[in-house]
């Protein structure tokens, strides 16, 4: 028996990544998961990997940008499978071309702001809204948002980033404190750097190295690593682990890059584009 054995999961950016590592674990270890991205070829893949592998699982697309796009991909999980017991927000707008306009809040432009709020946001509460009458219904159910480790500190780059997970901790609270007593637990998950094809892709062995020198563990981040956590804050294991804002990041949030180290990094990234 896995540990969510028999529960109905929905992944939001379960397509690629950290989303496609969770997807994957919760399936292992019982859940019917429904993985939802902008991406639908990405979900889909997800979706069929997974059934080949024996699991359970269908891939939809889904505009967190648009409630009724949202809506729309909730009632379809709920009518496939007949409920929602698991709810991973983890889909959030960190897309290249957003990221590298996220800079110096001196020359923010208004748009690139609320791209970020759009989708880490108020994408996230949507999901939520939508996902919590089927919780209610079905006795209970777990959430987890991931955010990030630069919610909590202050940080040279991408502040409408930061500023966005700073708000889905503040969702995350918010969320556990209205539905808890529905028995709806709900938790965010907080990753430091890891190190997907994409993010290997875009940065620098120094970059790298000037990062990793600040994990407090001997070994880079990988998306299993937030799988894990998502896992045990879905299960039953943490049944009585409500609004907590959990960082696994290897300890980095408690021993961030030196200003000057992540200068340097900023200096480096401008001179790329």
């Amino acid at each position: 028996m896995g540990l969510v054995e028999g529960k109905i999961a929905i992944v939001t950016g379960g397509g690629a990544n950290i989303g496609e590592a969770c997807a994957k674990m919760l399936a292992d270890h019982g859940a019917a998961v429904a993985i939802a991205d902008i991406n639908e070829e990405g979900a889909q893949r997800v979706a069929r990997e997974i059934g080949e592998a024996g699991g359970k699982a269908i891939g939809l697309k889904v505009d967190l940008g648009d409630e009724a796009s949202v809506a729309a991909m909730v009632a379809g999980v709920a009518e496939e499978f007949g409920r929602i017991d698991i709810l991973h927000n983890n889909a959030a707008n960190t897309g290249a071309a957003q990221m590298t306009r996220d800079g110096s809040l001196a020359e923010m432009e208004p748009e690139v702001w609320d791209a970020a709020f759009d989708i880490n946001v108020r994408g996230t509460m949507f999901v939520t809204k939508h996902v919590v009458p089927h919780m209610i219904a079905a006795g209970g159910g777990s959430i987890i948002n991931t955010s990030s480790g630069v919610s909590l500190l202050g940080d040279v780059l991408n502040p409408a980033y930061s500023a966005s997970k700073a708000a889905v901790n503040a969702l995350t609270r918010n969320t556990a404190t209205q539905f808890g007593r529905a028995n709806i637990r709900c938790n965010a998950i907080l990753p430091g750097l890891v190190l997907s094809p994409v993010a290997r892709a875009q940065m620098t062995e120094e970059q790298l190295g000037m990062i990793q020198r600040h994990v407090l563990l001997p070994r880079e981040s990988v998306a299993n690593d937030i799988a894990g956590a998502v896992l045990w804050l879905a299960s039953d294991l943490a049944s009585f682990v409500t609004g907590q804002i959990i960082s696994a990041d290897g300890g980095i949030v408690h021993h961030q890059p030196h200003y000057a180290d992540m200068l340097d990094m900023f200096a480096a990234m401008q001179a790329q584009q």
